[in-house]
């Protein structure tokens, strides 16, 4: 339900009265979706959306101009705001700390979405266990080149893998160009366990499939092959989450989707438009996933370090890791040898 006027709406969400200011503000200029339309979105996901990413962290992506404007990342709560919003610390690969929005309920997520937040990037781990993360997100980036049914055959051959891990994998469409394959875990390992094992996935599926993926960390040596972005799950690292709409002028959404829906998925398609009539129909392809081991994962990665692989390079804003090679690009290196 919402009250509006032409400077403000009021919607009910977690027993809250929530103000939209602005409700007729366009975001999404494709088909004029507003504000107030996003905020109805969330509503329309609301149990699936909290399933995945309640009671976590998140990194706010403000659009104050709309999708098409310029944008900037909030990671503090402001000072001044509401008593029952809950924040949680947070910290930077430097150390440095913050305390973020806590994904608790609706209410949260739309007095974000008051604050022109469109989608919300997703910490992995919760709040209330921050040492351990407990989702495992393979990130199948495509690079130049790289077609979506290259990106769809790449999901497939990371299903089969994680299959004959024993880990059951769940789809989501990135509301871009790629997906990202979660799994679920027991909330026994650490962001950097959980980074080594995305690692040893990464570098198994470049062995099996080099003419399609990779695992190279240095753009020069990826070529138009789809790459593994194992460190997605590098500690205080959040990633886009489902359900969440992109800044993208059709107001395209992360979905959740059924691994035989795989070949015929559009993304493009898939918007808020689409997606609360989808959910209808179908459900929550996440709704039974359940906690499980990485160890079989570990295992890869064991086997690697006892082959001795050294680590994969990390992101440059993380100070130089144990057993890290050298964090320069290989063309650079070769000029300065």
């Amino acid at each position: 339900m919402a009250k509006s006027d032409a400077d403000e709406a009021v919607v009910e969400a977690a027993g809250r009265e929530v103000r939209i200011s602005h409700p007729d503000k366009v975001l999404f200029l494709e088909r004029g979706e507003t504000k107030l339309d996003l905020a109805r979105f969330y509503q329309a996901v609301e149990e699936p959306l909290l399933r995945a990413m309640g009671g976590r962290p998140v990194l706010l992506q403000r659009f104050p101009n709309g999708a098409t404007g310029s944008s900037f990342f909030q990671k503090r709560v402001p000072e001044q705001r509401p008593e029952w919003l809950e924040s949680a610390e947070v910290s930077t690969p430097n150390g440095t700390t913050s305390q973020a929005l806590v994904v608790r309920d609706l209410a949260h997520v739309l007095w974000a979405v008051n604050l022109a937040c469109l989608g919300f990037h997703v910490w992995p781990s919760r709040a209330a266990d921050p040492e351990h993360a407990d989702q495992l997100r393979i990130d199948l980036d495509p690079t130049s080149g790289v077609t979506f049914a290259m990106v769809q055959e790449a999901a497939l051959e990371t299903r089969r893998l994680l299959d004959e891990l024993g880990i059951a994998a769940l789809p989501k469409t990135t509301g871009n160009r790629g997906i990202h394959v979660f799994a679920a875990l027991e909330a026994r390992w650490t962001s950097y366990e959980v980074r080594s094992a995305a690692v040893a996935v990464a570098r198994e599926l470049e062995r099996r499939r080099p003419d399609l993926i990779t695992a190279a960390w240095w753009k020069e040596e990826r070529g138009s092959r789809v790459f593994v972005d194992f460190n997605q799950n590098a500690p205080h690292k959040t990633i886009f989450g489902a359900w969440s709409v992109r800044a993208r002028p059709g107001a395209q959404v992360s979905t959740p989707f059924e691994w035989d829906e795989l070949e015929q998925i559009v993304p493009d398609e898939l918007t808020i438009a689409t997606v609360p009539a989808r959910l209808e129909f179908l459900g929550d392809p996440w709704e039974a996933a359940a906690p499980q081991s990485l160890e079989a994962a570990l295992d890869l990665h064991r086997r690697d370090q006892a082959n001795g692989l050294p680590d994969a390079p990390w992101p440059p804003v993380y100070p130089k890791m144990p057993g890290e090679p050298p964090r320069v690009a290989p063309s650079r290196a070769k000029r300065q040898r």
